[in-house]
């Protein structure tokens, strides 16, 4: 593909992933504003009046018209403005920078490790194709891979943190601890315990996919031209193998990845609920519980900010990475 056509092919995907921003962002506005549920309840007892209900509703700014909060909300997000959180009183922009990294160092070790494992592992059942090992390794991938992430967890939790009390329980730091910053919190061992049983969840959620991933791309690379070229030559099936098929089957596997990452630091919520995990996913639904629309809207589309960004990413790294896809598309 030629320069100028892959500009203006990243500017087409930019186009369409500020349209899709914009389109989450009302979607998410409307959603919170019209679900059940009145954050004035946290705030007042069931003997204050309906002056004081209005007083709050006018201080939170949810006594206008909707398309008046659409305006005023909009204009401030543009701005960077999050707006403030019913509940705590904080911008919500503090809140989420607060835990976003948590969340983005969970999503990271655990997608490096699984799909490390998963691409190592790929290729070596190719290379082992109609062997006992297949039989017992592609059962195992997809049962950990259509498992539900909390039951996962709560097995983990049940046998290494509650029986053998090997982990804790929760948490990113032990109780009445503060460790300060993030770097000095990956410099502390307890933190690393704390990540290990959330981590392990995930590793075993998605190595499913990169694994059964590669291995399909490694039975197709085997067939190709210069695979047979490579057997003329008297090359080891191993170098065959891992020297010339597995480079060439790790395209869908990285573009996979990069959509994994996206799609891990939303997809997070149920993990981190589980192991009280103080990431996006935890501040997400103590926000939904507790009707705190600023929080619950700023956490939605930080995840779809990140997700819609991810995507767009591995659409242009696949183009990048094989030219034949745009030209198709043109075609």
């Amino acid at each position: 593909m030629s320069r100028s056509g892959f500009l203006r092919l990243v500017a087409e995907r930019l186009g369409f992933l500020v349209l899709t921003v914009w389109i989450t962002t009302t979607v998410t506005f409307l959603l919170f504003r019209l679900m059940p549920g009145d954050p004035t309840l946290a705030y007042l007892s069931p003997t204050f009046n309906e002056e004081t209900r209005t007083a709050l509703l006018r201080s939170f700014g949810l006594d206008k018209p909707l398309w008046e909060q659409y305006l005023i909300y909009m204009g401030r997000l543009l701005q960077g403005d999050l707006g403030t959180s019913f509940l705590q009183r904080v911008p919500v922009s503090q809140l989420l920078a607060d835990a976003l990294p948590n969340t983005i160092i969970l999503t990271l070790v655990a997608l490096s490790i699984a799909y490390a494992f998963g691409i190592v592992a790929g290729a070596f059942l190719a290379f082992q194709r109609g062997r006992g090992i297949e039989g017992f390794a592609i059962p195992a991938a997809l049962a950990t891979r259509s498992a539900p992430e909390f039951w996962l967890g709560m097995l983990l939790l049940a046998g290494l943190a509650f029986q053998l009390g090997w982990f804790p329980t929760g948490g990113a730091v032990p109780p009445g601890s503060n460790l300060g910053g993030i770097g000095d919190r990956l410099a502390s061992p307890e933190f690393w315990r704390h990540l290990f049983l959330p981590a392990l969840t995930l590793v075993l959620y998605l190595q499913g996919l990169p694994l059964l991933l590669m291995r399909a791309t490694m039975l197709e690379v085997m067939n190709d031209e210069f695979i047979v070229m490579a057997r003329m030559k008297g090359l080891s099936r191993w170098s065959i193998v891992m020297r010339h098929a597995a480079r060439n089957a790790l395209l869908p596997v990285v573009t996979a990845f990069a959509l994994g990452l996206g799609a891990s630091v939303g997809g997070n919520v149920v993990v981190e609920t589980v192991f009280a995990w103080p990431g996006v996913g935890r501040v997400l639904v103590q926000a939904v519980q507790g009707a705190d629309y600023p929080v619950a809207q700023g956490a939605f589309i930080l995840i779809s900010v990140v997700l819609a960004t991810m995507n767009t990413v591995a659409d242009l790294l696949y183009a990048a990475l094989d030219p034949r896809v745009s030209v198709g598309a043109r075609r």
